[in-house]
């Protein structure tokens, strides 16, 4: 069952107007954003707050996708079922799997891949035997990666193909590649406690997306040398497949809180989550304010 909104939970944002949907999973990530936008309307559907307004001179309409992939997803299908989007875009935190790169890095994937469908493999004498396989990719242990089931647009109805990478919009990563050596990125926290290094911007290359929170250094390991991920989150992939389906274009913006297990002696997301959150916000600005209006088509939704 749908929920609708709220009485009087809508303050007179237009429903015509194509936008620009800015996501981010959880508060601390849009803080930013949302306070740089000129808020003109909210809607509430299924309690997510749609906040419609003007952000760098585009229309756009905020909204938070809750933690994990099945909230991304729903919320995002959900969006697209209510609202003209001309594109998404993602801004939040990473756990850092490239060894090149540290905690306060922004990371703009080419591409994302749902990296925890799996085939958990029977174990046998000569080693796990996974009892089908939709990718080359090796296991981690008993478990296999496989491609996620996806529509195929001119195909009847129903025709499904396995899919493990979806591609980041191209006119989208190649503005993000102009503005990258135009972004100051934030080196302390407010409290003062500093990198050790100065941040920077990495656009293109892999990320992975899957329902768990990755803070373990073998499993971090085995992500870099099986998929070249810069980074892993819990829901680009997620938004990313929701938005391939509706013919959207997408593209995610990830700053590195913690480096997924690969550091010392703890995690450090406390400790640098606003950070992270406050440099991909910085770097979505930028992106939105080099964005021509006319960046997007009409939406070509199946």
């Amino acid at each position: 069952m749908v929920r609708s909104a709220r009485p009087n939970a809508t303050t007179a944002p237009s429903p015509d107007v194509p936008r620009i949907a800015i996501m981010s999973a959880f508060d601390a990530e849009w803080q930013a954003l949302r306070a740089a936008t000129d808020i003109t309307g909210s809607r509430v559907v299924n309690n997510r707050t749609y906040y419609f307004g003007r952000l760098a001179g585009h229309d756009v309409v905020l909204l938070l996708s809750g933690f994990s992939m099945v909230n991304a997803a729903m919320t995002t299908q959900a969006l697209l079922d209510r609202i003209p989007v001309k594109a998404i875009v993602f801004s939040g935190i990473a756990g850092g799997v490239n060894p090149g790169l540290n905690v306060g890095d922004v990371t703009v994937p080419a591409q994302w891949g749902n990296y925890q469908e799996q085939v958990f493999a029977r174990e046998t004498a000569q080693g796990f035997e996974p009892a089908r396989r939709t990718t080359d990719f090796g296991g981690y242990g008993m478990m296999f990666p496989q491609g996620t089931s996806v529509t195929v647009a001119g195909a009847p109805p129903d025709s499904l193909v396995r899919q493990f990478w979806f591609q980041a919009d191209s006119t989208s990563l190649a503005i993000a590649r102009t503005v990258a050596s135009q972004v100051t990125l934030s080196r302390c926290t407010s409290g003062g406690t500093c990198l050790a290094h100065a941040p920077r911007i990495v656009v293109g290359g892999n990320g992975v997306s899957g329902p768990t929170f990755v803070d373990n250094a073998a499993y971090r390991e085995w992500v870099w040398k099986t998929f070249r991920a810069d980074a892993l989150d819990m829901e680009t992939s997620a938004v990313a497949l929701v938005a391939q389906e509706n013919a959207v274009p997408y593209i995610a913006f990830r700053s590195l809180s913690d480096l997924a297990g690969g550091n010392g002696d703890r995690n450090e997301a406390r400790t640098f989550g606003v950070l992270a959150s406050a440099n991909s916000a910085a770097v979505v600005m930028a992106f939105l304010k080099a964005l021509p209006p006319t960046a997007f088509p009409p939406s070509r939704r199946r």
